[in-house]
């Protein structure tokens, strides 16, 4: 069941998972967005100015849902979002 969880509030399913509602997986949802916006933004603030808002909301969706980050700490995401540029610039047709 943990496994579930973590897909919704990643954004990878819209499945809410057994004994949690709606609207309490939209919150975490909402909050595990927020924090990673907000650390990453902290890291490299010149990316969300030059991309505008749409762009970056689609960008951090992106990297929540994607990315591997096993740390219980948002700090540690720098490097997994660097990571995930990488990845992502690699798999773009040249």
């Amino acid at each position: 069941m943990p496994e579930d969880f973590y897909l919704y509030i990643r954004g990878a399913t819209d499945v809410v998972p057994p004994g949690y509602t709606e609207a309490g997986m939209r919150a975490y949802r909402h909050l595990v967005f927020l924090g990673a916006s907000q650390m990453v933004e902290a890291h490299f603030p010149a990316i969300r100015a030059q991309l505008g808002e749409d762009a970056w909301k689609t960008l951090i969706q992106a990297f929540v849902r994607q990315s591997a980050w096993t740390s219980h700490y948002y700090g540690d995401l720098k490097d997994e979002f660097l990571a995930f540029l990488a990845r992502e610039t690699d798999s773009q047709p040249a």
